[in-house]
């Protein structure tokens, strides 16, 4: 009985080093609260902001979508191969869509 206990005990701790505490997801989604209330304020000021509107949007969502796949999908804790294969399928997945757009002559003025 006191086999299953430690056995326990040390599958607990292997899990806290493959990812965050409760603590450490609530501070992420915390910081992602707050990048979101900036961009509603963006949305809200873009007359004043101008020129930087839209670069501050992208910057500002690319920061999100990084922060959520490499700790809410685990890719940071994860195997090197998932990255891998992640990052692969994105790159084709943008490729397809630009091709896309270019076929559409998206990209002429």
């Amino acid at each position: 009985m006191s086999t299953a206990t430690e056995q326990h005990d040390t599958h607990g701790d292997e899990h806290a080093e493959h990812g965050l505490t409760d603590l450490g997801y609530i501070k992420i989604a915390i910081f992602l609260a707050v990048i979101t209330a900036v961009e509603v304020v963006f949305s809200y000021t873009q007359e004043q902001l101008g020129a930087a509107f839209l670069p501050g949007l992208l910057i500002l969502m690319a920061v999100k979508f990084f922060m959520v796949l490499l700790y809410f999908m685990h890719l940071k804790f994860d195997s090197k191969l998932f990255s891998l294969m992640f990052y692969i399928g994105m790159t084709l997945a943008v490729g397809c869509y630009a091709v896309f757009l270019a076929t559409l002559h998206f990209f002429q003025s």
